[in-house]
């Protein structure tokens, strides 16, 4: 049962994230701002500083998994989540072996990994045709309030999730579990 714990937490925020927009002030939705939730990421960075040890990779699978459902339920193109979310998973993942997980650091690895992950699926979009907003534009109004609305998000929930994940590692995975 434990072991489902984390997926039912993805899925929450997965659903939650279509919601989301809807608990913004209206003056805020109205604006030419866009704020893209990006609450399954931030979850998955938890997975990757709290709960990974430095040989098991269930955050990238997770973000895998659940980049694929983004892509199905939320954009019009598979694998774009996917891969950036991965990708980007696996980059924070490896920069937690350098640093020691506080609050600070989960801030500072968040925005590192919420501006990458912005800029790659914007650069896929842009590739593809999806998006033609300019770099300057997209700075502006879309990478920027995402990532501040994003961070915010991050900081309130690290009380909850450090102490949670950390003791969840210790419970459900040995020191012989490798993935």
């Amino acid at each position: 049962m434990k072991r489902i714990i984390i997926p039912l937490v993805l899925f929450s925020f997965l659903v939650l994230e279509g919601v989301a927009l809807e608990l913004l002030p209206i003056s805020l939705a109205k604006s030419d701002l866009v704020i893209v939730p990006h609450w399954v990421f931030v979850f998955l960075l938890f997975l990757a500083i709290f709960y990974d040890r430095e040989n098991t990779y269930f955050s990238v699978l997770y973000g895998l998994l659940f980049g694929l459902l983004i892509d199905i339920v939320y954009t019009g193109v598979l694998g774009v989540y996917m891969f950036s979310y991965a990708l980007v998973i696996y980059i924070i993942h490896g920069l937690t072996k350098m640093l020691h997980a506080n609050f600070f650091v989960s801030l500072l690895l968040g925005m590192i990994g919420l501006i990458l992950c912005e800029v790659i699926i914007n650069a896929i979009y842009t590739v593809v045709g999806i998006s033609d907003m300019i770099w300057k534009d997209y700075l502006i109004y879309r990478m920027a309030p995402t990532v501040i609305a994003n961070i915010l998000f991050l900081a309130a929930l690290y009380p909850i999730m450090f102490k949670k994940l950390s003791s969840w590692r210790n419970e459900q995975l040995s020191t012989n579990t490798t993935f």
